[in-house]
């Protein structure tokens, strides 16, 4: 009797662009034409950019963290993990299970959306004392941290201590960090009111940034209305400035400063999972280089997409202009490239991805907050409206929709609140805890682990 095995599609990485390509594929895709496994660590979807609202206790962990396994026509294999390494000739997979076990998955389809990570650099102690800003428990850890720094400088006689709790760091001046510093410090402002022995003028926020401006991508006149609405809350905005040194106590600028401090947060951009250097391939600044289809050239069934991928930008008249690492654009990469996927299966042509960036939203919190939806530039209550709104549509389960409105609703009425958790309370986490950067093959040790040959753990 002949064995019909169905092809195998193996879709990497559980951000954006993986979850819309799985989505796609299960509604296009009959249940005798392929398997779909899925690579992720969760078993859920980050909505990544509400991750500041997480931090200060605006929504709750869980209406951000969106469950894989809600749909109704659900048939995905999820394996537990992280890709770890790709051989393209092999068409193998080598994955670290959450228990530590390494495994070979073989495919022949491919979906390389592993996301980014966070961009670090050469600067001493950083990593071994900054927080990031990438993951759900970085955002929950933060808070906790941060009312800790509160509850500690309430109960310390040393004023030299006490400054130094109540002084708080965040170096990146884009999205990320300055819609973290500036919840944070609504956070603090908020809760000082419930600490009669702190002087609320000790509590004092820094957002530093070695580019001249703040949030470019803005423009000129609504990156210098963010800047000032921060500068009114009292937040110290540092332009050209970076971090010379970190330590346990304190962090040293670049421009000779010394700020005694507990709390540094690291938001200095994003580079593409160190996933990509395991293939051997072509890339353009850690991007995986890729064609306007999303395919890997001189490879089949090899597709690359997302923050992981440099995506021709179709909509830009510049030749070279790749796509940006932003969620709009996996979002709908996500979905064409599933189409994609399923014209290689079928034999019917690719279709090249093209999208025209629909523009950017800042929320400041409160009623603060910058947009630009379609080059328009708002500020203030329509562009808090415009942000949420966008924010709102964009969660993809009627529940998690739910979730959001009911935190937005309630800290509304109700305000702050500042229960700390205790999560790790008596274990210290920062950068190097939170994303394995370190936990990759190089391409000579994924060869060598689908041969079959013993392999020395990264």
């Amino acid at each position: 009797m002949d064995t019909v095995t169905r092809p195998r599609i193996l879709v990497v990485g559980a951000g954006f662009a993986g979850v819309g390509c799985v989505r796609r594929l299960e509604r296009r895709l009959g249940p005798d034409e392929a398997d779909i496994t899925l690579v992720t660590p969760y078993s859920y979807q980050l909505y990544l950019p509400l991750l500041p609202q997480v931090a200060s206790g605006v929504l709750t962990p869980q209406s951000i963290a969106l469950s894989l396994r809600r749909s109704r026509k659900y048939r995905t294999r999820i394996l537990p993990g992280g890709a770890i390494g790709v051989d393209l000739r092999s068409k193998v997979c080598v994955v670290r299970t959450i228990t530590d076990k390494i495994v070979n998955e073989r495919y022949d389809y491919i979906v390389l959306a592993p996301g980014s990570v966070t961009r670090t650099f050469d600067i001493p102690g950083l990593t071994e004392h900054a927080f990031g800003m990438k993951t759900l428990a970085e955002a929950a850890y933060i808070r906790d941290h941060v009312i800790t720094q509160l509850d500690l400088a309430d109960a310390s006689d040393d004023p030299a201590e006490r400054a130094a709790r109540l002084q708080f760091v965040v170096v990146g001046g884009g999205y990320a960090g300055t819609e973290t510093a500036a919840c944070l410090q609504r956070l603090t402002h908020a809760a000082v009111q419930r600490y009669p022995r702190i002087d609320p003028g000790l509590i004092k926020w820094h957002l530093i940034d070695i580019a001249p401006k703040l949030m470019p991508e803005l423009g000129d006149k609504l990156g210098r209305s963010a800047q000032e609405i921060l500068g009114r809350r009292g937040i110290e905005v540092s332009l050209g400035v970076s971090i010379d040194k970190a330590g346990a106590e304190e962090v040293t600028f670049t421009d000779g400063r010394v700020v005694p401090t507990h709390t540094l947060i690291w938001t200095a951009g994003v580079v593409a999972s160190p996933l990509m250097a395991t293939l051997g391939a072509e890339t353009v600044r850690g991007r995986l280089a890729v064609t306007a289809d999303m395919c890997l050239p001189g490879y089949d069934g090899v597709f690359a997409l997302g923050d992981a991928a440099a995506v021709p930008d179709r909509a830009k008249d510049d030749e070279g202009a790749v796509c940006p690492p932003t969620a709009q654009h996996a979002m709908r990469q996500g979905g064409a490239v599933a189409d994609n996927v399923i014209a290689t299966l079928r034999g019917q042509p690719m279709k090249p991805y093209e999208h025209k960036d629909l523009g950017l939203v800042v929320d400041l919190g409160g009623k603060d907050a910058v947009s630009k939806p379609l080059g328009v530039e708002l500020r203030g209550v329509p562009a808090q409206a415009v942000a949420r709104g966008y924010h709102w549509s964009a969660l993809r389960t009627n529940v998690a929709k739910a979730r959001v409105m009911t935190n937005w609703m309630l800290n509304a009425v109700a305000g702050d609140d500042f229960v700390r958790t205790g999560f790790q309370a008596r274990k210290p986490a920062r950068l190097k805890d939170f994303e394995f950067t370190d936990a990759y093959l190089t391409p000579d040790q994924v060869r060598e682990r689908v041969e079959g040959k013993p392999v020395e753990s990264p």
